[in-house]
């Protein structure tokens, strides 16, 4: 049965493959974003995509409680919400931790407040598997402590604590799904990682420097106590993880426990950085020119998730392969070479 669902942030990365899962299973969407680090082509696409034009667009900060309380004015009902709005890069927010605090933190509480004004109590949240910190035992399980080492995990782990505070005041439905590494783009290659400016993540990196964009690529570390020393991270596809979201929203639902649903969001396979250029080499035929460079500071050796529980709760296992995930990114890079300015 289709639902009326807020999305914040619904224009980015991970919010835009989402919005597409969500009108394929038949919702309505509202999507509040302020464009900072997006575009409203992206949603154009995924109406296309879709073959639906149910998506409403309401521009504005999710901080403003104004441009909230519109997104819920516009949507009149809302059944649920998932809250994608947010910065995510370790460096900056360890040269501006403020700023992550703000928009993060105090994002998410206004979006918090506003969701208890409007009646609306089931929220599915982007968190990361950063919370973990430094962990010495692999994989990561939900259940292990939380030890944020920069200012980006920090904020996710507040916001956990804030929604867990909620649930135990009673009536919220909550998830905080812990994302490891999304990767790749839609198969049809009309909807994609788009960064501005240079790219935080190795993905996009490595589809830039294939493209020509970038001269080479730079790997941070080559000394961690890993097998051929650079870092390793879960990766996954984005549409896996933007479907488990679907899956999660369906859940709760159906959910009357109140405790938060906190779930691992990842394949349960380590990937080095020296692998995933490897990968992307032989999916398409590419040399992808590299050098090594000092260590960059908040990253930690390795990333690697336990992704039972999502399989137990859920339902939901990451399917798609690393090859999968370099064609596809690199069918999105081809296809959009300056991302989505071109048509914006």
């Amino acid at each position: 049965m289709g639902r009326r669902v807020l999305v914040t942030g619904g224009a980015g990365f991970i919010g835009s493959h989402t919005c597409l899962v969500l009108l394929e299973q038949g919702h309505e969407i509202v999507v509040l974003d302020n464009f900072d680090n997006s575009s409203p082509e992206a949603l154009r696409r995924v109406q296309e995509l879709a073959g639906s034009t149910q998506l409403t667009l309401v521009e504005g900060d999710v901080r403003d409680p104004k441009a909230v309380d519109q997104a819920f004015r516009t949507a009149g009902t809302v059944d649920g919400v998932i809250h994608f709005a947010g910065l995510k890069a370790v460096g900056e927010s360890v040269a501006n931790p403020l700023h992550y605090w703000d928009v993060n933190v105090n994002g998410s509480r206004v979006l918090a407040a506003a969701m208890d004004r409007h009646d609306c109590r089931t929220l599915v949240f982007s968190s990361t598997a950063t919370v973990y910190g430094e962990p010495q035992t692999f994989p990561l399980r939900e259940d292990m402590p939380m030890a944020p080492i920069h200012p980006y995990a920090q904020t996710k782990v507040a916001v956990e604590q804030i929604l867990g505070a909620l649930c135990r005041a009673g009536s919220w439905q909550v998830a905080c799904l812990r994302y490891f590494n999304p990767v790749g783009a839609h198969p049809s290659g009309q909807i994609g990682e788009d960064p501005m400016g240079t790219p935080n993540n190795l993905f996009p990196f490595i589809t830039q420097v294939a493209a020509g964009r970038r001269e080479r690529l730079r790997i941070f570390g080559q000394d961690y106590a890993t097998p051929d020393g650079t870092g390793i991270r879960d990766y996954l596809h984005v549409m896996d993880l933007a479907e488990a979201h679907g899956v999660a929203l369906d859940r709760l639902f159906q959910r009357q426990n109140a405790d938060p649903l906190t779930l691992n969001i990842g394949t349960g396979r380590g990937l080095s950085v020296l692998e995933v250029v490897h990968g992307f080499e032989q999916a398409t035929g590419l040399t992808i020119p590299y050098e090594l460079v000092e260590r960059r500071a908040g990253d930690v050796p390795r990333l690697e998730a336990c992704p039972q529980s999502a399989q137990t709760m859920l339902g939901w296992s990451a399917r798609r392969t690393l090859e999968e995930m370099c064609r596809d990114g690199w069918a999105w890079q081809q296809a959009n070479p300056t991302g989505y300015r071109n048509n914006s």
